[in-house]
């Protein structure tokens, strides 16, 4: 697979020498590939890291975590020092210089697929152990119990609990510790989806109440979709792609190379109404168009909501459509045409949105599709997804 050129400007906006930050330059040999990342990653909100099966995605947080011995390069964290109030630098690799801080000493906390807690301790005796070992602690322990929502479980072994209540104690645990980054490597891969959805909403939650930058790895795109701000996405040990985590699937939408994804059009649009009296909530794509998709009593408190829409969902019609069944109909210019084997990925820019519309190459010819021609775009509300709808 050829590397995507990385967007200097975008990169630039992203990342701030002022602004803390995670500086990475390292190289890790093995027999399957090598691990080869000069990154600078921006400590704010959560970054999804994302990628196939042996990209380098564990490993890249083993390394900064502190588990990986086998590392040439360096990587420091910038952040605020609590007595100055101004950034520091810290090293906490640095191999010409023979620095290789130990796990504890790195203020970077790690949650695993499995919660590996302390089986012979109940839960309440899994959080005490992690704030003995905090020093000058600034978090109280009744705090953190009730952002991960432990108050009823404090008493029960923890080889009692559900996987996804396991998963919240090792969460506790970690932010106990009081990291300057928390690194979440697949923690909900082994979870049910209600699980999965009430981890994802305390971890949004979390990491805005405590300002905690966090770097989340996972297989599923619509769960770093759903949470995740910035995007890093790996293969066979190299930066495919990093940036905006819309900017950066619509990217890989164009790459016939990468199988990552399906081909989608990812947004981020205001709710406009909840309930429009037919159980389709709205969303504003701009001024004068709108977006239908079925409401869900979980976007009753969201002002703003993540969703993608599938690039085979999606179907041209060159005049407005009108009584018709399908209720999204958005007007648009064609900006892109991209032929694939016997599809065309096309790119309509609807306002100063783009959507991905995959045809068959004798649709686009029947239909004699060419760039800057006005067409309509119309989908079904049920195909306006959302990891947790």
């Amino acid at each position: 697979m050829n590397d995507f050129p990385i967007n200097n400007a975008a990169l630039n906006s992203l990342t701030n020498h002022k602004a803390p930050q995670l500086n990475i330059n390292i190289n890790i040999s093995y027999q399957q590939f090598d691990l080869a990342i000069a990154l600078p990653i921006p400590l704010k909100g959560i970054t999804g890291i994302f990628g196939h099966s042996a990209s380098g995605k564990s490993t890249l947080l083993r390394a900064i975590a502190g588990l990986e011995t086998t590392l040439t390069g360096e990587i420091t964290l910038v952040d605020t020092s609590l007595i100055s109030k101004r950034l520091v630098s810290k090293t906490l690799v640095n191999s010409e210089q023979g620095i290789y801080l130990k796990p504890e000493q790195r203020q970077v906390g790690l949650v695993f697929q499995n919660s590996r807690l302390f089986s012979h301790l109940t839960v309440l005796g899994n959080l005490e152990y992690a704030v003995k070992r905090c020093k000058n602690s600034r978090l109280s322990l009744a705090e953190v119990i009730k952002l991960t929502e432990l108050s009823a479980l404090l008493d029960q072994e923890v080889n009692q609990l559900s996987g996804g209540q396991q998963q919240r104690v090792a969460l506790a645990r970690a932010i106990l510790a009081e990291p300057k980054l928390l690194l979440l490597d697949e923690p909900l891969s082994a979870l049910d989806r209600h699980s999965k959805i009430q981890l994802l909403k305390m971890m949004l939650n979390i990491q805005k109440q405590l300002s905690l930058p966090m770097l989340y790895v996972s297989h599923s795109l619509d769960e770093l979709q759903q949470v995740c701000d910035t995007l890093l996405v790996l293969a066979q040990g190299k930066v495919v792609s990093f940036g905006n985590i819309h900017h950066v699937i619509h990217q890989l939408n164009n790459n016939p190379e990468c199988d990552l994804i399906q081909q989608q059009t990812s947004l981020s649009l205001p709710i406009k109404t909840f309930n429009n009296g037919h159980g389709l909530t709205a969303l504003a794509l701009n001024a004068q168009q709108d977006i239908f998709l079925s409401c869900d009593q979980a976007f009753e408190q969201q002002t703003q909501l993540r969703c993608f829409i599938l690039a085979s969902d999606i179907s041209i019609i060159l005049t407005e459509p009108t009584n018709s069944s399908i209720v999204n109909h958005l007007f648009g210019t064609i900006k892109q045409i991209n032929p694939q084997q016997n599809n065309v990925l096309l790119t309509v820019i609807c306002g100063s949105q783009d959507f991905f519309v995959t045809i068959s190459a004798f649709s686009q010819q029947k239909l004699s599709l060419t760039l800057r021609q006005q067409v309509y775009l119309q989908f079904k509300a049920s195909a306006v997804r959302t990891f947790i709808h």
